[in-house]
């Protein structure tokens, strides 16, 4: 019995991370390439007043949330609860290209529905998604995997995208906080982020490096700034006990920018920076 139980286990394992990966690898293959609006799936002529999704119980996805999957030789790992999630990035959108195709959670992809696309929150969730520079806020259902180009946090429907005011640039800083369907009255009339102080808008960096050390964190800083010829700071912790040194290079004018430096880093031997906004 215990047998039958652990070889079904293995084989629904290899199920869902053939069906993401294959879900995945096509939206990988076509990233670099431009989505919009096609003749074919115009958009509604109501399109503002396409509702925000409502945050409610359902049961995990079957195909949706293996431990972990891989795509294009990158691992990545899927969390196990959605409670208390909360993260600043880049978001982008997907559109025509995608419409009516297959999601990782198994479901159809609406580019006019309020869904999104994460690599690790279980499928399905619920989040509120606030662009940082204009304060606009949507709540959307994850229901599928994604996005995997660098520097990318969420992948967003095109009418969220849209109602987020970021189709135009293709992408957008923001905030992502996951909301619990049992208090979901509060969470969707919960209240956007603050902006700073001043109305400045946030700024975006890439954190390189984090040292326990002060010396070794100038260290990259001025290499970093001979080899980029740009802007690198060091960011203190508050904790004198245990101080961290992060390394980031910054502020970047743009996420096309902020694209480019990445390629650059990885150049000289720096993988993956990490996406920060204040």
């Amino acid at each position: 019995m215990r047998a039958g139980i652990s070889l079904q286990a293995v084989i629904v394992a290899i199920i869902c991370t053939a069906l993401i990966t294959a879900c995945s690898t096509d939206r990988v293959a076509r990233i670099e390439k431009r989505d919009g609006v096609s003749h074919r799936h115009p958009p509604p002529a109501n399109i503002e007043a396409i509702p925000d999704a409502v945050p409610k119980q359902e049961p995990p996805s079957r195909y949706g949330n293996p431990e972990s999957y891989v795509v294009f030789g990158k691992r990545y790992y899927t969390l196990d609860d959605y409670r208390g999630y909360s993260a600043r990035g880049i978001a982008s959108w997907y559109g025509s290209k995608f419409h009516g195709q297959r999601t990782s959670s198994g479901e159809t992809y609406d580019m006019y529905a309020m869904t999104a696309a994460h690599k690790s929150l279980p499928l399905p969730s619920y989040v509120r998604v606030t662009n940082l520079k204009n304060n606009r806020s949507v709540v959307v259902k994850v229901n599928d995997r994604g996005p995997f180009h660098d520097n990318r946090l969420i992948d967003l429907s095109y009418t969220a995208a849209w109602k987020l005011g970021i189709t135009g640039e293709g992408t957008g800083l923001v905030e992502v906080v996951s909301l619990d369907p049992n208090s979901a009255k509060k969470a969707v009339a919960a209240k956007p982020v603050k902006l700073r102080k001043g109305n400045m808008l946030p700024e975006l960096f890439l954190q390189v490096g984090a040292f326990g050390s002060a010396e070794n964190a100038q260290r990259l800083k001025r290499r970093l700034e001979e080899q980029l010829k740009t802007r690198v700071l060091i960011e203190d912790s508050d904790n004198p006990e245990r101080p961290v040194y992060r390394v980031q290079v910054g502020p970047i004018a743009s996420v096309e920018l902020a694209d480019h430096l990445s390629q650059r880093l990885g150049k000289l031997g720096i993988a993956d920076p990490h996406v920060v906004i204040r």
